[in-house]
C-alpha cells in the first residue's frame, strides 16, 4: 500500500492493464491519470481520477474544506471553546430549549451570523447527520509555514522550541499538544500534510483556546522539513521508548530545539528517527507500554522548560 513500493507499483500496473484493447476505459476502471488506489494516500478505490480522490479526502476530513459541526451539544461545545466559525445554520422548527438559547447567545456575542434554513439544506450541509436543527460551519484553518515558527522564536528572543508530530492522526492529540506548547513557552507545532491530524473543531476544543495563540505549520514532507531546521541550527530530538538518553538529561535542552513525537504504539517512522540528532526516552514503569502523543509532548516540554529555567533562559 505504500506509494513507490514495488508491490504497489505492480498493483497499479495491473490496474492500468485492465483497460479495453481500444484504449477506452470501462466505467469505474482506473486509468493512468488516476491516483494510486492506496487508501492511506488519498485514493478512493474507485474510478474518478484526481478530483474524485480529492473529494473523497475532503469527506474523510483530510482536506481543507470548511468543517461542519452538527447537533445541539456539539455546536454548543464548539462555541463555548471559541472555535472560529463562519456561520450558524438553524432550522425553522427547532425547540427553544436552554441549549439552543445559549447557542444563539454565544453566536451573537462572537459576531457569527445566524442563517435560518430548511431541513433539506441542513441535511445537505451535515451529510445526513443528526443535526437537531443546528449546524455550525467552522472556518478553514490558516496554516503557517515551517520558517514562521523559527521567526516567531527569534522575535521573542528565545531559543526555538517546536513540537513536530509524526503519524499522529487524532485531532484531539494535536489540540492537547498545542495547549502544552502554549503552557511551556513553545513556538509552534509542525505537522505533515498527509496522514496527520489537522486543525478541526475537535482540535480547537482539546486545545482550550491555545490554537488561537500557537501557530500550526504544515509541510509536504516532515523529514525534509526537519533537515531544513537542522541546517538552520536547530537540534532535532525524537521521543522514543528505546532512546539512549533520558529526556531530563538532554544536553541540548537550552539550544534551539525540535521535539518530534510519534504516534502511540508505532512511535517514530524509520526515516524520521534516522533524521533525529538524539533519541530521548521518557522513563516509565516497566509495565507501561506507551504514552499518547499529547501526554508525551507535555512531559517533554515541561522537562525542557524546567532545564532552560534552571539555566536562566526562560
Amino acid at each position: 500500500m505504500r506509494p513507490g513500493h514495488p508491490a504497489q507499483r505492480r498493483a497499479e500496473a495491473a490496474a492500468r492493464g485492465a483497460t479495453t484493447r481500444g484504449g477506452t476505459r470501462r466505467a469505474g476502471q482506473p486509468g493512468p491519470e488516476d491516483e494510486p488506489r492506496n487508501p492511506a494516500s488519498g485514493g478512493t478505490g474507485q474510478g474518478g481520477g484526481r478530483f474524485a480522490a480529492k473529494n473523497a479526502a475532503d469527506r474523510r476530513g483530510a482536506g481543507d474544506a470548511a468543517e461542519v459541526v452538527a447537533g445541539r451539544n456539539a455546536v454548543l461545545e464548539a462555541l463555548r471553546a471559541g472555535v472560529p466559525a463562519a456561520a450558524l445554520y438553524a432550522g425553522p422548527r427547532r425547540d427553544a430549549d436552554d441549549r439552543v438559547r445559549e447557542v444563539v447567545d454565544l453566536a451573537a456575542a462572537a459576531g457569527i451570523p445566524m442563517i435560518e434554513t430548511g431541513r433539506a439544506e441542513l441535511d445537505r450541509l451535515t451529510a445526513g447527520s443528526a443535526h437537531q436543527g443546528l449546524a455550525l460551519k467552522v472556518r478553514p484553518y490558516d496554516y503557517a509555514a515551517a520558517e514562521d515558527l523559527t521567526q516567531r522564536a527569534r522575535a521573542a528572543g528565545a531559543p526555538a522550541l517546536i513540537v513536530a508530530l509524526d503519524g499522529v492522526t487524532d485531532p484531539r492529540n494535536l489540540g492537547a499538544v498545542a495547549r502544552s506548547v502554549a503552557a511551556f513557552g513553545g513556538h509552534g507545532v509542525l505537522v505533515p500534510a498527509r496522514r496527520s491530524a489537522r486543525v478541526t473543531a475537535g482540535a480547537w476544543k482539546a486545545s482550550a483556546g491555545a490554537l488561537a495563540r500557537v501557530p500550526v505549520a504544515r509541510v509536504p514532507n516532515l523529514t525534509r522539513a526537519l533537515a531544513a531546521y537542522q541546517e538552520a541550527g536547530l537540534f532535532v530530538v525524537g521521543l522514543d521508548a528505546g532512546g539512549a538518553t533520558p529526556v531530563a538529561d538532554l544536553a541540548v535542552a537550552d539550544a534551539p530545539l525540535v521535539l518530534v513525537v510519534g504516534s502511540e504504539g508505532r512511535g517514530l517512522s524509520r526515516l524520521v528517527a534516522e533524521r533525529c540528532d538524539v533519541l530521548a526516552r521518557i522513563p516509565m514503569a516497566a509495565d507501561t507500554e506507551s504514552l499518547n502523543a499529547g501526554v508525551a509532548a507535555g512531559i517533554a516540554l515541561h522537562t525542557v522548560s524546567a532545564a532552560r529555567a534552571a539555566r536562566g533562559l526562560s
